[in-house]
Order: structure tokens, then C-alpha cells, then sequence
């Protein structure tokens, strides 16, 4: 896949990620933190907050993997 195609994908793909992950967090927070102390809203959001960098750090390792040569015949 030539490397242009897979940086497009790939944006395509953390962009996706970030909005939807964007979503489910407020979700989670909205329905389960609305009663609980300042220690656990600090705590989500700490964990919430750093928990999306690992599917983009693989996204973006992806992006980054140089095209393998064709096999001569």
C-alpha cells in the first residue's frame, strides 16, 4: 500500500478514534460519576484522559511502517 494511502487512512482513523472516544467518555462520566467524589472524577478523567493514546500510538506505528518490497521473480 503505498505510503501516502496508508497516512490518509490513518488520519481517517484517528480522527474517527478521537470523536468517538470523545463520545463514549462523556457518556460513561454523564451516567457514572454524576454522585462520586472529586477523587474519582480526578481519577477518570486522568486514566480517561491518557487511555486513547494507545490505540493511536498503534495507528500511528502502523501509519509509519515503510511499504515492503515487491519480491523479484
Amino acid at each position: 500500500m503505498p505510503i501516502r494511502l496508508k497516512k490518509l487512512l490513518g488520519t481517517i482513523m484517528l480522527i474517527a478514534l478521537v470523536c468517538i472516544y470523545a463520545l463514549v467518555a462523556t457518556t460513561v462520566a454523564v451516567a457514572r460519576l454524576s454522585e462520586s467524589g472529586p477523587l474519582a472524577h480526578f481519577l477518570f478523567f486522568l486514566i480517561g484522559g491518557l487511555a486513547w493514546i494507545l490505540p493511536a500510538m498503534g495507528i500511528i506505528r502502523w501509519m509509519m511502517i515503510p511499504r515492503m518490497p515487491e519480491a523479484r521473480k
